[in-house]
């Protein structure tokens, strides 16, 4: 059966009324995202914070208006509304209290957010390597991309389809790949559909998968962190669950200086640093095995030492791995021997040891 367009979900969902009435949701710009492949239809919703309740029935609604498209075999409504801060007044006449643990990850023992600062350094492709690591070093892993507007998990673990998802229990199933449980949003939407979302909607789409999903008991989760310091980063170390933050760099100092503000986001919001690795540390030639130093040599290892903080260890840059990244296939899974994969596995014993 054929997946229908966008505009014949469109018109199915112009019949749901915002909570005032007055206008439809399509009209009233809420729709920020609607699609639908191999039979399941989502949609992605802008709500109001402070009516959480009348957003909950719109939802539903359109959830129903969804299933009746033919061609729709089941539907999914991700809110992307954020709380409404509280008043002077109500700041005022109570304490500040520590936000609860979400439900999905309560039995999670670590989360360890994977952060850069600056785009482009290969943090994704280290998180999903470290990530496979510490699985075959026997852990239970989870891994959460948290890079909303470019998510790359998917593509590198060669992750296809959708995660299953259970409306009434508020429950998405983490997609199983290399003895991983992951959740993207790239898993969730269509792969040239451009997430065009303010920041407080990107917090809210990685909370709500880190809420939501239906992780289990798991040793450790791995957040792929967007780059920057914004509203995500600040979201998750709010959640109060945060335990330390791995940071990666490229060598030269255009990247340290994004990492160093990575680094100082982290002290502020007390989210221990258990490291930083130097990605891309050189460039080793297939041919004759000289490595050649392309980004230069070093500056993360004396960025670390500056700072006092671990230096994990510096990940080369192999054909192999480049490969890898492009087959969806991990290469500490498939080539153990290449240099990269020996630094990962390096990384992952010292994480392992870390977090006893």
């Amino acid at each position: 059966m054929t997946d229908p367009s966008e505009a014949r979900l469109l018109k199915a969902l112009s019949d749901v009324r915002i909570p005032d009435g007055k206008r439809d949701i399509v009209s009233a710009g809420r729709v920020e995202s609607v699609s639908a492949k191999d039979g399941a239809a989502q949609l992605v919703l802008a709500a109001d914070g402070d009516q959480p309740q009348a957003w909950e029935q719109v939802s539903e609604a359109a959830r129903t208006a969804l299933a009746g498209v033919e061609g729709v075999e089941k539907a999914r409504v991700i809110l992307t509304a954020h709380k409404a801060g509280p008043s002077v007044q109500e700041t005022a006449k109570k304490p500040e209290t520590k936000p609860e643990a979400p439900d999905g990850a309560k039995d999670v023992k670590r989360i360890i957010a994977v952060a850069s600062g600056k785009g482009g350094v290969g943090k994704s492709t280290v998180t999903a390597n470290l990530a496979v690591a510490l699985s075959q070093l026997g852990l239970k892993v989870g891994l959460l991309d948290a890079d909303i507007y470019g998510p790359s998990q998917p593509k590198l673990l060669g992750l296809e389809g959708r995660p299953d998802s259970d409306s009434d229990r508020k429950r998405i199933t983490p997609m199983s790949a290399h003895g991983l449980k992951v959740l993207s949003i790239g898993s969730m939407v269509d792969a040239e559909q451009p997430m065009v979302w303010r920041g407080p909607m990107t917090s809210n789409a990685m909370l709500q998968m880190l809420n939501e999903g239906d992780w289990g008991d798991l040793d450790v989760l791995l957040v792929d962190m967007p780059p920057g310091t914004g509203d995500t980063a600040l979201g998750l170390a709010q959640t109060k669950r945060l335990n330390g933050a791995v940071i990666v760099s490229t060598p030269q100092d255009l990247a340290l200086i994004d990492a160093r503000r990575s680094i100082a986001m982290f002290d502020k919001v007390n989210v221990p640093v258990f490291g930083v690795i130097e990605n891309m540390s050189q460039f080793i030639c297939p041919h004759c095995g000289q490595a050649s130093d392309i980004f230069g040599h070093g500056g993360a290892r004396h960025e670390a030492e500056e700072r006092g903080l671990p230096f994990l260890g510096e990940i080369p840059l192999t054909m192999r791995l480049r490969e890898s990244g492009e087959e969806g296939a991990p290469l500490v899974a498939t080539a153990p021997e290449d240099p990269a994969s020996v630094v990962y596995f390096d990384v992952a014993r010292t994480l392992v040891e870390r977090l006893r």
